[in-house]
This record gives structure tokens, C-alpha cells and sequence, in this order.
């Protein structure tokens, strides 16, 4: 199977300090700093990046479970928030809401509820995540 890859560099300390990410492939290279993940400076974040993997898989899987039913999806739309949250001197990631669309003809609203639960449960982000809680918010659109 593929290993996946990503570098960060940091530099001086954390309020003062900044880094670049840059992922494996090459197709991404950013910076990140205190501000860009505490404030709403431009730039990326860790959690972001966490955000954007667990959307791109969690579709990737619903798509993959909805074929393998026999419902050839036409489009599924995933947003994931990654909410951070203070935890005594520190911080953690406190609970992560995707909030999917989905465009299947001729699915049913609970054979499409399964598909999305088991997507949630078993995408591999979803997976290593295990230990944040993860809601989900799914909506099949005619």
C-alpha cells in the first residue's frame, strides 16, 4: 500500500514564530503561524489540514459504499469542521462535524443513512480520529 508524506518546518517560538507545510505530492505549499490557527489570518493550519483529509476520505467512502450497493452516486459534497478547544495550559481537538450532500437517484433516505454511518465509522481518517468525537450531518438532494 502508498505511504503518504508531508513536511513542516518551524522556526522562533510560538506566538513570534512561523512554518511552511508542504505536502508529499507537491500539489500543496503553505505557511501556517499562531495567528493563521488562533486568528483568522490567511494561511493554513493543522487542523485544517486535518479538516480537508477527513472530508476528501469520508466522501471517497461514501461514494465507495453506495457503488458497492448498487447506487452509483452523481455527486457527494463534504465539509468537515475541526473545532479546537482549550484543555487546561494547552489545547485539543474537541469534536468534528461533517456535514455531507449527496446526489443519488433513486436511493432511499435510509439506505442512504447506512451507507453515510458506515462511511463515518470506517473511512480510514474517521479511523485514526477514533478518539474525537465525530458528528455527522447527511442530506440526500433530489
Amino acid at each position: 500500500m502508498p505511504e503518504r508524506k508531508a513536511q513542516a518546518v518551524w522556526q522562533r517560538g510560538l506566538k513570534d514564530g512561523e512554518g511552511s507545510v508542504k505536502l508529499g505530492s507537491g500539489v500543496f505549499e503553505g505557511p501556517y503561524s499562531f495567528k493563521t490557527r488562533f486568528e483568522e489570518t490567511p494561511g493554513t493550519n493543522p487542523e485544517e489540514l486535518i479538516a480537508a483529509a477527513h472530508a476528501g476520505c469520508f466522501s471517497m467512502a461514501l461514494a465507495a459504499g453506495l457503488e458497492k450497493a448498487g447506487h452509483k452516486p452523481e455527486r457527494v459534497e463534504t465539509t468537515a469542521t475541526v473545532h479546537l478547544a482549550r484543555e487546561g495550559e494547552g489545547f485539543r481537538i474537541s469534536r468534528i462535524d461533517l456535514h455531507t450532500t449527496a446526489r443519488i437517484p433513486g436511493l432511499d433516505e435510509m439506505v442512504f443513512r447506512e451507507q453515510a454511518d458506515n462511511a463515518k465509522s470506517n473511512c480510514p481518517v474517521s479511523k485514526a480520529l477514533a478518539a474525537v468525537p465525530i458528528h455527522l450531518d447527511a442530506r440526500l438532494v433530489k
